[in-house]
């Protein structure tokens, strides 16, 4: 099966883009046990050496590309290739740098730059209650199920409106 080509992603507006070996995995897992944090301490789960483990258990190079703003993580994306869909299996942001649209500008991309070429739908979890689910529903996603700790969510090309809207 070939890789989700994260390379053809385009780096947001003042940010610069590192994929493959230039990333760090430690900063990324650091980044997403600070980013997590809210969402996991509210559900009552929040160990922070399980967060940056089971990103680390799996990281894979090829799929992430990070975002940097000068020498600053910013955020980052993993997205794999599964044999019917991409599955976005990442997305986190720096918490100083969320709310100004960086984390869709980053949808965008992937939906425009990976998922619309190719007409794959993009497939993801977020934990129940948590922000990330409010976010990914604005920018086109679409619940599809929960199991009471994790949300689906799932976007198809074909959800866009004649105008070019995510709908």
């Amino acid at each position: 099966m070939a890789k989700a080509d994260v390379t053809r992603l385009s780096p947001p507006r003042d940010f610069r883009i590192v994929t493959g070996t230039a990333l760090d995995p430690l900063e990324l897992a650091e980044l997403r046990a600070k980013a997590m944090r809210p969402s996991l301490e509210a559900a009552g789960r929040f160990d922070p050496d399980r967060v940056r483990r089971r990103f680390l258990d799996h990281f894979d190079a090829e799929a992430t590309a990070a975002f940097y703003a000068g020498q600053d993580l910013a955020g980052f994306i993993v997205v794999r290739q599964m044999p019917d869909h991409l599955y976005l299996d990442h997305l986190y942001i720096a918490p100083d740098q969320q709310g100004a649209g960086l984390g869709a500008e980053i949808i965008r991309s992937v939906q425009e730059q990976m998922a619309e070429p190719t007409g794959q739908e993009i497939r993801l979890i977020a934990l129940t209650g948590s922000p990330a689910g409010r976010f990914y529903q604005r920018v086109g996603f679409k619940q599809t199920g929960s199991d009471g700790i994790d949300d689906s969510y799932s976007w198809h090309p074909m959800s866009r409106d004649s105008r070019g809207n995510l709908g």
